[in-house]
């Protein structure tokens, strides 16, 4: 039968799951490094994943071996799309608030947006320069507007960040220039597996204490890594490969809406003046810098 949802109608479908998943999974990160170090945490939310996006492309008959052409990408997407941005967005909370990391971090599409310059011939216009310039005011008004020794202590997890937000925005844009040739999810599980590997390694150096979890613990583990790392990341690039990367990028802005919501619902952060007014010059800056030319 004739598949009669357009590819652009799937594509915003899974983008707007993708944006849920991932808006929740902040403030459930920020629990759960209470329990568990930083890169812990993510090791075994990440491991989860992997096996889950393994099960369903077995089920789903999917060939899981590699082309051999494919390792170079394969190595590049998971170093960018999930061992970088993992290790770093969570060190962050080591300094931040969930709702903070949650902003800072999704400046990402504005990064993807001049990256795409050089490496897709897409044009910088000035518009795209006023949202950058929009974005990281955000960022500053959500170190700035704090008492000094408070802001400069926050520092390192805004950077921290920053750093994550780049490096996955360069990420999208490689994976737009040079997609993998595998099939949809046995790509997603290779890309959390191996960008697995280097947290399980920190989680050797952390040696954590996995008998102070509790059952909440293990169920926020659970839950993060079956919904945020493996089905979130299966919505994902199905909606990169669907949707140009401007649409993509734009729709990606009710991920840090839906992050700052759920830390103050979750975890009792404020929202006031100073979150709403970062969030808003960061979603208007990303609003603008990824409009289409």
């Amino acid at each position: 039968m004739t598949n009669i949802i357009p590819d652009r109608v799937r594509g915003i479908g899974f983008l707007l799951l993708t944006s849920f998943l991932w808006g929740v999974n902040w403030p459930v990160m920020k629990f759960l490094l209470t329990e568990l170090p930083p890169l812990s945490t993510r090791a075994i939310c990440c491991a989860i994943g992997t096996l889950l996006t393994l099960g369903i492309a077995l089920a789903q008959g999917e060939k899981l071996r590699p082309l051999p052409g494919q390792w170079r990408r394969l190595l590049t997407s998971a170093g960018l799309n999930v061992t970088a941005w993992m290790c770093l967005t969570t060190l962050s909370l080591l300094w931040l608030r969930a709702s903070e990391t949650t902003i800072v971090a999704y400046t990402l599409p504005i990064w993807a947006t001049l990256l795409a310059r050089p490496l897709l011939g897409e044009r910088l216009t000035p518009a795209r320069c006023l949202g950058l310039l929009l974005g990281l005011s955000g960022v500053v008004v959500l170190v700035a507007v704090e008492p000094q020794a408070a802001a400069w202590a926050k520092l390192p997890g805004v950077a921290l960040a920053l750093a994550g937000s780049m490096l996955f925005g360069l990420g999208a844009v490689l994976s737009k220039r040079s997609p993998l040739s595998m099939p949809p999810v046995t790509a997603v599980a290779w890309q959390i597996g191996l960008g697995t590997l280097p947290l399980l390694a920190g989680m050797l150096i952390e040696q954590p204490r996995f008998g102070a979890v509790d059952a909440i613990g293990w169920s926020a583990l659970a839950a993060s890594g079956a919904l945020a790392m493996g089905l979130g990341y299966i919505t994902w690039f199905a909606a990169l490969r669907r949707l140009p990367a401007s649409i993509t990028t734009i729709g990606s802005l009710l991920v840090p809406v839906i992050g700052v919501s759920a830390s103050a619902l979750m975890l009792g952060e404020p929202l006031g003046f100073r979150e709403c007014g970062a969030l808003t010059l960061t979603l208007s800056g990303v609003a603008i810098a990824t409009k289409e030319p």
